[in-house]
């Protein structure tokens, strides 16, 4: 029996128990052939937005520490790759916590950081693209 047959009963919306109980009804080639168009359909590319998300700002604090204000700008800015960006923040952020940089000019330049990336993200948009 297929890993997949073994979830336990009623977990899940009304679509995945009808999609289980269908599939259990299957002989083993058929069971086979709905696990490969699932993973087909899993596999296809989302469909990329219309149009670029706008951020959802969050008020900055008075005070704010320079982790927070990373998790504040990230909630902002959802819509953005994390890979390279966390990593230029993480290097701010070590300029904060291993050199002693101020943490208001680090938030500064976190902010103006995820700022860059969004409007590079917006930018993806535009109408001038090939």
């Amino acid at each position: 029996m297929m890993g997949s047959a073994s979830l336990p009963p009623g977990r899940g919306g009304a679509d995945e128990r009808r999609l289980l109980k269908l599939f259990r009804a299957l002989e083993a080639a058929d069971r086979e052939t709905l696990l490969a168009f699932a993973a087909f359909l899993a596999a296809r590319e989302p469909s990329a937005p219309a149009a670029a998300r706008a951020p959802e700002p969050l008020a900055r604090p008075a005070q704010e520490s320079v982790v927070a204000a990373i998790r504040r700008l990230s909630q902002t800015y959802p819509m953005l790759e994390r890979g390279p960006l966390l990593g230029e923040a993480s290097s701010l952020m070590s300029a904060h916590l291993l050199q002693g940089r101020a943490a208001a000019d680090v938030i500064d330049e976190l902010e103006a950081l995820f700022a860059r990336y969004y409007a590079a993200y917006r930018d993806t948009f535009s109408d001038d693209r090939p």
